[in-house]
């Protein structure tokens, strides 16, 4: 390594060295309410055009491809060093076989991704300074790569280490992302390539509805943006068909016209509107469950009311878990999901099977002591925590892939649907093995209804 320029250079390592650190700090005072962030090194036009840059516009390609933190990464053979770190103690802080080391010269991901590689990036730096060993950041970076899968993907260029390769396969969409963990390097969608549907129901006032679509706007535009918007209009008053006609045309939203089919009823028409749809995924909302805003305030249990990237966080979650259906507010109107609420809806017979020390539901009103949901595992995404387990299945916001809808509103298909009968059932297939849900431990759906419709007029199906 005498000849290299770690070696000539005096501040070649702590400059290099500090990408990272430098990349994060601008994560923290980013003023542009940025979603990507990337490290570009200074000289990298040396070896790749500004054309690319200034002509073919590859940057704003960027998001398509990336869900995770992302290295471009190139083969390296070797059983001596890479970069003057020595390759069997590489390995074992990898723990793998090493065989392709990730570049420094362009990395970056998702802003709210940059803190946590930050910190797992600083403490790995300490480690391997501590034992006496030191490569150059590319080191550091390759050891992430393979250590931590489940929060860095990776694209590959030539052996030669061109990052031009990179930019040109961006240039002709021609980008494969990889992951260490993934069988064959087959790896799933991405958040940006999975095709999602939103759907509202409303019902009589499209100022409820406007309301609805405003809290998007302020708290998570990507709610507007990133899905295909369907609103289930089940309004009787045809006064309002001018106004919902132009808020549809004014946020993007294709309208579907019942005559009030009731709650349940409009919620079993879209689960089978989506079946039929070449959509992964889908979220539901009622007109009356809006987002809060961000006001640093938390819920009754303790949980944030806000977090920034709501739509793209809980979409990678769901996509990375491939849940049946991942629940998106802990807290609701009338109780938390601490609570088992299906034990107040299965039948007398389920009941005295799964609650034996809680038989017997009161004839009024609610239990002062009811059971607790079964939790199994907490999980972290990023700053977001999430609980799996018996979670029971409501009308609340709640993203949904094919098979979990199928499950809970095709098979069976009731005549008559309530939110009482499908919870029951999510339940009793729950205690069968036939369901992977989770829960946000967050509370970020604000319940607000300011335009009242008269109760009499108020439908299940």
């Amino acid at each position: 390594m005498k000849d290299s320029t770690q070696a000539k250079l005096d501040m070649y390592n702590p400059l290099v060295m500090s990408k990272m650190f430098l990349l994060n700090d601008a994560q923290i005072m980013d003023k542009f309410n940025s979603e990507y962030m990337f490290w570009i090194d200074a000289g990298l036009c040396n070896t790749v055009h500004p054309g690319y840059f200034t002509h073919d516009k590859v940057i704003s390609k960027l998001p398509k491809y990336i869900s995770k933190f992302t290295f471009i990464t190139f083969p390296y053979e070797t059983t001596t060093e890479i970069h003057g770190f020595k390759y069997d103690r590489i390995c074992d802080f990898a723990n793998d076989n090493v065989n392709k080391v990730a570049r420094g010269g362009f990395f970056g991901g998702r802003k709210e991704t940059i803190r946590q590689l930050n910190s797992i990036y600083y403490n790995l730096l300490i480690d391997t300074l501590t034992n006496n060993l030191m490569g150059t950041e590319e080191s550091i970076f390759t050891i992430i790569l393979y250590r931590y899968p489940e929060l860095v993907n990776y694209i590959e260029i030539l052996s030669n280490g061109l990052l031009s390769k990179f930019f040109e396969d961006l240039k002709n969409n021609n980008v494969v992302v990889k992951n260490i963990a993934s069988i064959d390097n087959v790896v799933k969608k991405s958040i940006v390539d999975v095709k999602t549907h939103l759907y509202v129901l409303t019902y009589n006032f499209p100022e409820q509805f406007e309301y609805l679509v405003e809290s998007f706007r302020k708290a998570d535009v990507n709610f507007l943006n990133k899905p295909t918007k369907f609103l289930l209009n089940n309004s009787t008053d045809r006064s309002t068909d001018e106004k919902y006609n132009e808020l549809c045309e004014r946020y993007g939203f294709e309208q579907i016209k019942k005559n009030n089919i009731g709650i349940c009823g409009g919620r079993q028409y879209i689960a089978e509107h989506f079946d039929k749809s070449d959509a992964d995924y889908y979220i539901f909302f009622e007109d009356d469950m809006l987002l809060h805003e961000n006001n640093n305030t938390v819920c009754e249990n303790g949980f944030r009311t806000w977090i920034p990237n709501l739509y793209n966080r809980t979409l990678h979650i769901m996509n990375e878990e491939n849940y049946d259906f991942f629940k998106l507010n802990f807290t609701e109107f009338y109780g938390s999901n601490a609570v088992q609420w299906a034990w107040y809806n299965v039948p007398d017979h389920v009941r005295i099977k799964y609650f034996p020390k809680k038989t017997k539901k009161p004839k009024f009103g609610l239990d002062p002591n009811p059971p607790l949901t079964t939790f199994t595992n907490i999980k972290k995404f990023e700053d977001i925590s999430y609980i799996e387990g018996e979670n029971y299945y409501c009308n609340w916001p709640l993203w949904f892939n094919k098979e979990g809808n199928r499950k809970v509103f095709l098979d069976p298909k009731f005549e008559h649907p309530y939110e009482q009968s499908l919870m029951s059932l999510v339940y009793q297939k729950q205690k069968q093995n036939l369901f992977k849900t989770a829960v946000l431990l967050l509370s970020p759906i604000n319940h607000d209804r300011v335009h009242h419709y008269s109760p009499k007029e108020r439908k299940e199906n």
